[in-house]
């Protein structure tokens, strides 16, 4: 389930979604999340589609935060409905957040979600800051022709607010007619940047992270490369496991 429409994960005239009946429903998610624990799983993301738009999402972290085990609880999301929900999330247990933000720029951002609601999004993004989430993780996904010229802004928007930005790589998915073309490398945006701020420096993170991580000296925040296509890394990964709902 999803509110929005993304040109990088659907097709303009949508998909087939799956019934609401044949959805996980609540105790058969928080059954399997004590499967996954009792096994020593220490951390669940939510994710989608949409999180939020469950109705029984803050249910659902609630009791996920009861399970003795469960270190770290995450949530990615469009961040249409965060703002509402962020201090039930919050109070439910919510530890980390990662919000989609592909365009600075609201005509363009509706352009590329096919629906409004960009002021929303950023909404969002200033109060998960204001209530202490730290480090607030920003996913933009990079297509060329469309956002690339907009690298450079989301890294000067890590001057002014504490964010992770983490650039990913244009990726294929059923439907939405991927191109080679339009995807911009990891190495070709690194250049880009260090164009603008030559002194960037790689911060050195833990063997499973799937983001090669900078920062601009001075800057509150950092960047971040999902590399996907031209570094991928999921065949050498044995940390993850997916459940679809």
């Amino acid at each position: 389930m999803c509110n929005l429409r993304c040109q990088y994960c659907m097709p303009e005239e949508g998909v087939k979604l799956t019934p609401r009946a044949q959805l996980l429903t609540t105790a058969e998610v928080l059954t399997l999340a004590r499967l996954f624990v009792h096994e020593g799983v220490e951390k669940i993301r939510l994710t989608g589609g949409e999180p939020l738009i469950r109705p029984d999402v803050l249910e659902i972290i609630a009791e996920l935060r009861k399970l003795k085990g469960l270190k770290t609880i995450a949530v990615t999301t469009n961040g249409m409905n965060l703002s509402r929900l962020l201090p039930g999330l919050k109070t439910a247990g919510l530890d980390l957040l990662n919000i989609s933000l592909d365009s600075l720029v609201p005509a363009k951002f509706e352009f590329i979600v096919r629906r409004k609601g960009f002021h929303k999004v950023m909404e969002g993004i200033d109060k998960a800051i204001e209530m202490g989430y730290n480090p607030v993780k920003v996913n933009c996904v990079v297509m060329r022709g469309l956002n690339e010229d907009e690298v450079l802004d989301f890294v000067a928007l890590t001057k002014r607010k504490p964010l992770d930005v983490r650039f990913i790589e244009y990726m294929p998915f059923d439907g939405n007619k991927w191109n080679f073309k339009k995807m911009v490398s990891y190495q070709e945006m690194l250049d880009h940047i260090r164009q603008q701020w030559p002194d960037l420096e790689q911060i050195q993170g833990g063997e499973t992270d799937t983001a090669k991580a900078f920062k601009v000296p001075g800057h509150q925040g950092q960047v971040g490369f999902i590399t996907s296509m031209s570094e991928h890394f999921c065949g050498s990964c044995n940390d993850f496991t997916g459940v679809t709902s």
